[in-house]
């Protein structure tokens, strides 16, 4: 495997590594409440915020399992900071990655975060070489959902009131996809339909 080469530019997006600059970006979306209640650790203020970041700095390669690599995901036109993905890398005997993505409710529905889902997946299938990637969903996360459902994962479980979450019960959605459903179904492009002459 090739050393990873970072930054990744997609059409209209470049996804680098955390920087201690991107303080006010990450506050910008990260404390808001309706980011909030679908992270899986909570950044409650302010003073929570350094950690987090801290955190986000951190996750600059995959090494071993158990490890997690997060881009912060900025726009090319204006160098805005609009959310982040990250890959954790679950378990090396399987080849099994998890993807994750919060993006700010102000730039959702462009399709900014699927497009940088999609360089993630190519990252872990092609450089990484995992074999499967899921995602886990809040099933009340609808955007997430139909997000997930368009660049081709599959529904695999549905855990319905499974733990206590921030205080309530939670419905999370387990999603999936394999290298070879990727490549299918995103890099290798049918033929036009032909004709028959007999």
């Amino acid at each position: 495997m090739t050393n990873l080469s970072l930054p990744i530019h997609t059409e209209r997006l470049i996804l680098r590594t955390f920087e201690r600059s991107d303080s006010n970006a990450l506050a910008s979306y990260h404390l808001l409440p309706t980011v909030q209640r679908y992270v899986f650790s909570r950044t409650r203020d302010q003073s929570d915020l350094p950690g987090a970041l801290n955190i986000l700095r951190g996750h600059v390669s995959l090494q071993r399992p158990g490890d997690t690599l997060s881009l912060a995901m900025v726009r090319q036109q204006d160098k805005e900071l609009i959310g982040h993905v990250s890959l954790h890398w679950s378990d090396a005997t399987a080849g099994q990655g998890e993807v994750r993505f919060v993006i700010n409710p102000a730039y959702s529905g462009q399709g900014y975060a699927g497009e940088a889902i999609g360089a993630l997946l190519d990252l872990a299938f092609d450089h990484y070489r995992i074999h499967r990637i899921f995602a886990r969903c809040d099933g009340r996360n609808h955007h997430s959902i139909k997000l997930l459902q368009q660049i081709g994962m599959r529904l695999e479980a549905h855990y319905r009131e499974h733990a206590l979450f921030q205080g309530e019960w939670d419905e999370e959605l387990h999603f999936a996809i394999l290298d070879r459903e990727w490549q299918r179904s995103h890099k290798v492009r049918d033929l036009p339909p032909r004709h028959r002459v007999a």
